[in-house]
């Protein structure tokens, strides 16, 4: 137990830093975004909304993309994501080049200006997948106690409540049908529609 808190510690420690630096990137491709906006023709007061969008279906993707990893449903945010982020990435670079001073190489600021919306992309996957890791973890050492905890004769108890019979529990349990019978002498059987086990009949008073 103590090494899963020091994991989901750990993990805290890892995904509040990824969200500082996904909230850094954000706002730099967002402001990059917002005055490519303006000078493109749109208004003051809506060009913060393009960079929203852009960057938005970036974060929103990325969260899609790990939810339904495995489906067959995933490549659709696997597109988005593509699609976001190449848009996203190409507008930042043209806005450095425009806006760029003359003395700074076209392709050094397309290059710098490229780096938030990747970086964006890259730590927004890091963040939900540091997100999901204790929940599945959690999960997994709670199954595996669980099945620590539970003795063959619970699980044929469990059986039998639902219906099976001696032979069925103890070829699904891997013992002896003798053996199913012993651990239920001295249980009456209650199951509606199922004959008593041999151990049972064995114990009944001749008519």
């Amino acid at each position: 137990m103590s090494d899963f808190n020091g994991r989901r510690w750990a993990v805290s420690t890892a995904v509040a830093g990824t969200v500082f630096i996904a909230a850094g990137a954000f706002w730099l491709s967002f402001t990059s975004l917002a005055d490519l906006a303006a000078r493109s023709g749109i208004g003051d007061g809506q060009a913060w909304a393009w960079p929203l969008i852009v960057d938005g279906v970036i974060v929103v993707s990325t969260v899609a993309v790990v939810a339904l990893a495995g489906a067959r449903a995933a490549w659709y945010p696997w597109t988005l994501l593509a699609g976001a982020a190449a848009v996203s990435v190409t507008a930042n670079s043209i806005h450095a080049v425009v806006a760029a001073d003359a003395d700074v190489p076209s392709f050094l600021a397309a290059a710098v200006a490229a780096v938030p919306p990747v970086v964006l992309l890259a730590i927004t996957h890091l963040t939900v997948l540091l997100i999901r890791t204790p929940a599945t973890t959690e999960t997994a050492e709670s199954t595996e106690t669980s099945a620590i905890q539970t003795s063959p004769q619970d699980s044929a108890m469990t059986l039998r409540d639902a219906g099976w019979s001696n032979k069925a529990i103890a070829h699904e349990l891997n013992v002896h049908p003798s053996t199913v019978g012993r651990w239920f002498a001295n249980i009456p059987l209650t199951v509606e529609g199922l004959k008593p086990s041999p151990a049972t009949t064995s114990d009944e008073e001749p008519k």
